[in-house]
């Protein structure tokens, strides 16, 4: 191994981690919003919403990741690209990007596996707690916002802590779909150099890293909600 080579190779995947990061970063705040949303419906009492919260958690949980990026790229994509007009307008620099579809697909798992874990974590928010809110004569908006929801972020920080980290390493299969982030730009080197172990080598230590740097925040968090 070249260790001149090994270390020039940090400063080329700069760019593509930027990438990696953006692809976790919005797929976990944005995944997690949709999250709570699906976490609600899937205990409200109206059996339609239930179920169309527990059929989205179920079949996204059910097929790969992998599939699910497919899907949207060569098959939603594709459609896409057939309407009328769209290749001349604006948003088809958008539309063509892998990169669109890839923190799509990471949003939607997000939201399907968060949501399950904070379905959990409200039907396990204390019933004390719940009878009390309703004694102070709050409204079911107010509890929900004040009580059962933040109670329940506390309950499931420990498994969306761990959630995090599993979706911080699916950013990987964006690569699949010609996304450059840091396995992509890793293959790239690879193609470009025929060195085998020292770009995989280079990216795995930013994983590393980074889920090092997470798994601290994540024990940080847990300190500081503990109850």
């Amino acid at each position: 191994m070249s260790w001149d080579f090994f270390l020039g190779l940090f400063p080329q995947l700069v760019d593509s981690f930027w990438i990696t990061l953006s692809l976790w970063l919005l797929s976990s705040l944005i995944g997690l919003l949709v999250a709570t949303g699906i976490a609600v419906m899937s205990v409200s009492k109206q059996l339609p919403i239930r179920w169309i919260a527990l059929g989205f958690i179920t079949t996204i949980r059910g097929t790969p990741l992998l599939v699910q990026i497919y899907i949207l790229y060569y098959g939603v994509g594709n459609l896409i690209a057939q309407v009328p007009g769209i290749r001349s307008s604006f948003m088809w620099p958008i539309l063509r990007d892998g990169y669109w579809y890839a923190l799509l697909a990471l949003i939607i798992s997000c939201a399907a596996y968060s949501g399950e874990i904070l379905r959990g974590a409200i039907m396990n928010v204390p019933k004390g707690e719940i009878e009390a809110a309703k004694s102070l004569g709050l409204s079911k908006t107010h509890m929900w916002r004040l009580i059962i929801l933040p109670r329940a972020y506390r309950i499931g920080l420990p498994s969306l802590g761990g959630e995090s980290i599993i979706l911080l390493k699916a950013t990987v299969l964006a690569s699949t779909i010609t996304v450059m982030d840091l396995l992509g730009m890793a293959n790239y080197i690879r193609m470009q150099t025929f060195k085998i172990y020292e770009p995989l080598l280079a990216v795995a230590i930013v994983y590393v890293l980074l889920t090092f740097i997470l798994t601290r925040g994540v024990a940080l968090l847990e300190r500081r909600y503990q109850y």
